[in-house]
């Protein structure tokens, strides 16, 4: 079992900036990709940016030049830093831990989800 704590949601007005972190617990080693996703009202649950376990990342394309995913593995935390924030960025946002990735039977860890809301 994995377990992930989402925090630093919050609201912040555009073209302002958070972080993210995602503090994870158990059996990490099993993991080997890890990533962010957000989920707006009446929308489904969507990729904002993934990690591997070797340090490569992609990203949305919403994301992609805005945001930045980063892992600290000594404190077992993954992060997502967001600048340049856009209401339609407005979403909560769940840390992911995928065990198996790019296997045909990956199972997903999720967070709590943390809420971001972009307004002035």
């Amino acid at each position: 079992q994995v377990q992930l704590m989402e925090s630093g949601g919050g609201l912040v007005q555009p073209g302002g900036s958070l972080r993210l972190s995602c503090a994870a617990s158990g059996c990490i080693f099993t993991i080997n990709s890890w990533g962010w996703f957000r989920q707006a009202p009446g929308n489904e649950r969507e990729l904002v940016a993934l990690i591997s376990a070797v340090g490569s990342t992609s990203y949305a394309e919403s994301a992609r030049g805005r945001f930045t995913i980063s892992r600290d593995k000594d404190k077992n935390t993954t992060y997502l830093q967001m600048s340049a924030l856009k209401p339609e960025d407005t979403a909560v946002y769940y840390c992911n831990a995928r065990m198996g990735a790019g296997t045909p039977f990956p199972y997903d860890y999720w967070g709590q989800g943390t809420q971001v809301t972009v307004s002035s």
